[in-house]
């Protein structure tokens, strides 16, 4: 018995190793069902994954700001929308994004495997990948808020702008990690 269970963690840490070097440990799945590598593709540009959940009032308050910046970027970035709730319905997001007038591919990360690629902790937080898929940035958007419901009149950094600015130029970021403000995503290990 311990032989067949020694085997098989044997056979479990191979599968992993496997699936990390084809690229599978860094999916999420669409919403219609598909896996999906969203560093795949586009290799011409930054690509940016942005991570909220629909039950978080400060990932709802940064829908026109996301807007905006991808709308900016699009010759320069790919932008993904990450939900990391492993109970969240693809119906229930689909009617999220169509709420805040989103028009940004999404995905969800039931397994959490973009959430621990991108090193995230809340939402809404954004993980910033340059064109060779090196994480250069990990965090916030914007210093908006100070705290849990206590947001500034405006923001006085943006470290998201300055993070994608970075990437495509090929520089480094000043501050690689500053974590956000909002809402936990849970079951990170």
């Amino acid at each position: 018995m311990v032989v067949k269970r020694l085997e098989f963690s044997a056979l479990c840490a191979a599968l992993l190793f496997s699936m990390c070097s084809l690229g599978m440990a860094q999916t999420g799945v669409d919403l219609d069902g598909h896996a999906v590598n969203p560093l795949a593709n586009d290799v011409d540009k930054v690509v940016v994954l942005v991570f909220i959940r629909t039950d978080c009032p400060v990932s709802s308050r940064y829908a026109p700001v996301i807007q905006q910046i991808s709308q900016q970027n699009a010759g320069r970035a790919r932008f993904w929308l990450v939900d990391p709730d492993k109970s969240e319905s693809a119906q229930a997001i689909r009617d999220y994004l169509a709420a805040y007038g989103y028009r940004l591919p999404a995905l969800r990360d039931p397994e959490h495997a973009l959430v621990k690629l991108s090193h995230v902790q809340i939402a809404p937080e954004v993980a910033v990948f340059s064109r060779d898929r090196q994480l250069i940035y990990d965090g916030r958007i914007d210093d908006l808020y100070i705290g849990p419901g206590r947001p500034r009149p405006a923001a006085t950094t943006h470290e998201l702008e300055d993070a994608i600015r970075a990437a495509v130029e090929g520089k480094t970021v000043a501050r690689s990690e500053v974590r956000g403000v909002g809402c936990y995503i849970s079951d990170v290990e």
